[in-house]
């Protein structure tokens, strides 16, 4: 009897390492688009060894909402597998949910951009090597985590910046996997791990991290390590409307630039619009001592003209009535004898 359950065991135990290992099907299919991705900080590494995963909005039916899984490192179910996030397409009017797997390459997600190396196609953010992962530090942050396999990398970025959270229908992204990854969502590989599961049934049960409730901009964004949801390595999202605010100020900011020499134009033209300005300045005694000191000579220049006006109305009359004289004959007789008493003495 024990030999006849072992083997009637054994195709059980191969059916269910089959299920394990199967292609990710849909399995949740919504009639509401997902929101945006929030932004947020990636928390340091805890310790080598250890994969991110971004963070994803998921869908609870009991609740009738989405809800936020916090992106965390998660330790690799075995060596050389990578982590394929899962996606939200749209298909026929309704939203289904793709989800991720565990593999020795990564797959197709969706063409979302979830950042820290998943730019929408692959994995920048490290690579197996020798049994080890060598982490990229340029989108990997290590902290102070004693990691030597590390190197330095730019990630180009040839997908579109933005937040969208799911592939295909009014406002998706638009992208489409290739043969390469299509025969590896069909190839074996390994569904979430159990710590994975329980860390996205922690944020299922979590009222703060409900879209209705964060708007968009969960409290809990990302953890250092999987279900660690409070204390040190819990990372908030920046506020959606902080960074559209931000982004909506840099105009502004270009245009008093640009209308900055207008108004400096102005007081060039108005030269003497500073000097109201120098009067309410503090240096109003100096200006008041400087007004006072011409003031007396201005005063003295005033009497000083006053006199030389007066005697020039003077001195007009008395030359007029003796140049109208000149011409009489009388005033010539009376000249005619003062010049004989000067000729007697020449005798």
């Amino acid at each position: 009897m024990k030999v006849k359950y072992w083997i009637y065991g054994i195709p059980l135990l191969f059916m269910l390492v089959l299920s394990a290992r199967a292609p990710a099907q849909v399995t949740i299919s919504v009639a509401v688009a997902p929101p945006e991705l929030p932004v947020y900080d990636q928390p340091p590494i805890p310790e080598d060894g250890y994969l991110w995963t971004p963070g994803y909005w998921a869908w609870s039916d009991d609740d009738q909402d989405y809800y936020w899984v916090p992106g965390t490192w998660v330790e690799a179910p075995e060596v050389g597998y990578l982590w394929t996030p899962g996606y939200w397409g749209a298909e026929d009017g309704a939203f289904l949910w793709h989800p991720g797997y565990w593999g020795t390459q990564v797959g197709f997600y969706g063409g979302v951009n979830y950042g820290y190396g998943y730019v929408g196609d692959g994995y920048q953010g490290g690579y197996w090597q020798g049994g080890h992962i060598y982490y990229n530090r340029a989108v990997s942050n290590i902290g102070e985590v004693r990691i030597t396999n590390v190197y330095n990398r730019t990630v180009v970025n040839n997908v579109t910046v933005n937040r969208v959270s799911f592939n295909g229908g009014n406002g998706g992204i638009r992208a489409q996997p290739t043969a390469a990854q299509v025969q590896l969502m069909h190839a074996p590989h390994l569904s979430e791990t159990p710590v994975q599961r329980q860390h996205a049934q922690t944020a299922r049960v979590n009222p703060s991290l409900r879209a209705s409730v964060n708007h968009g901009s969960p409290p809990i964004a990302a953890t250092a390590r999987p279900g660690m949801f409070s204390g040190g390595g819990v990372v908030a999202a920046h506020h959606t409307g902080t960074v559209s605010v931000v982004g909506a100020q840099q105009p502004p900011r270009s245009a008093p630039a640009r209308s900055a020499p207008v108004r400096s134009e102005e007081p060039q033209t108005r030269q003497p619009q500073p000097q109201p300005q120098q009067r309410n300045a503090p240096q109003r005694p100096e200006v008041a001592q400087r007004a006072e000191a011409p003031r007396p000579e201005t005063r003295q220049a005033e009497p000083a003209q006053q006199p030389r006006v007066e005697p020039r109305p003077a001195a007009a009359p008395a030359p007029r009535p003796e140049a109208r004289p000149a011409p009489a004959q009388p005033r010539q007789q009376e000249h005619q004898p003062e010049r004989p008493p000067e000729h007697p003495p020449e005798h």
